[in-house]
């Protein structure tokens, strides 16, 4: 008599709920400390300095737009903003460039020392800015580049590349190599698939380092503050420390200025998200 298997339904593993809750109580606790301040620095710009010192936990009561206002009408905030624009721009610009550059050679080539080099760059990661801020800053003004805008891009174009190269090279690693070879068949060189096939497939990884090093250099204070001191360049966050002590009593206006000049990056960064997971998901994956 023939007998016939009955394939019984796997039941999924449950998950430990004690070990969910904590996991998304982290998360939150984690989220809390990023955004809350955040949203106190905005909703802040919203009231005066009389309410803050009143209250100053509290909400807007009533809302207040005169102070973001006042701002936006101030002389150099306009200017600032051009300022921070140039230098970001032309950071992103140079590290993206020479970072992408950097990563195609490490990846797509085969040469002596090659790992050696890409050993180099990790290592880059590890050395603090701070620690070499005065030798840079005397070589800078040997160069005469103290107190111009190449003083700071170029700077932050170097501390920007061992990142890039770091995210870059899995993912130009990850692309086949049977690509290459068909687009060398077809007639086309390693410039040629460089450029033609190797960057549109690589925009994911090249908007994620963009994003970080846009907003790293729209947020930079310290390189700046020591090379520029003419105020016609100040960047924003320089502006902030100059319009702080300026209205040191007006907390409300402060709080205002604060958020005004990060909101650029913050928008920036939230318009890009997708670009930046995907990237570096791909970079992992590598």
């Amino acid at each position: 008599m023939a007998t016939h298997a009955v394939a019984l339904p796997r039941r999924r593993r449950r998950g430990n709920p004690w070990t969910s809750a904590l996991t998304y109580g982290l998360a939150l606790a984690v989220a809390g400390v990023c955004i809350v301040p955040v949203v106190y620095v905005i909703l802040g710009g919203f009231r005066t300095a009389g309410q803050i010192a009143a209250n100053p936990a509290g909400l807007p009561n009533p809302w207040v737009v005169d102070t973001y206002l006042r701002v936006i009408s101030a002389g150099r905030f306009w200017q600032y903003v051009g300022n921070s624009t140039i230098v970001a721009l032309g950071t992103t610009l140079g590290v993206v460039a020479l970072g992408v550059c950097a990563a195609f050679a490490l990846s797509r080539y085969r040469f002596r020392g090659r790992e050696a080099v890409y050993t180099y760059f990790v290592l880059g990661l590890l050395f603090p800015a701070a620690a070499g801020i005065l030798p840079l800053y005397l070589l800078l003004r040997d160069l005469n580049l103290d107190n111009t805008w190449w003083g700071v891009i170029l700077p932050q174009i170097a501390y920007g590349l061992p990142l890039t190269i770091v995210i870059l090279r899995p993912f130009l690693l990850a692309i086949p190599n049977e690509l290459e070879d068909a687009a060398m068949i077809d007639g086309s060189t390693k410039l040629g698939f460089f450029w033609r096939i190797l960057l549109p497939l690589s925009r994911p990884a090249l908007v994620t380092v963009g994003v970080i090093t846009f907003v790293s250099s729209w947020n930079a204070f310290l390189l700046p503050m020591l090379i520029l001191n003419n105020q016609n360049l100040y960047t924003l966050p320089l502006g902030v420390q100059q319009f702080q002590g300026q209205y040191s009593s007006d907390t409300a206006a402060i709080l205002a200025y604060t958020s005004l000049s990060m909101m650029p990056a913050l928008l920036f960064f939230l318009f890009a998200e997708r670009q930046i997971v995907g990237g570096l998901t791909g970079a992992v994956k590598g």
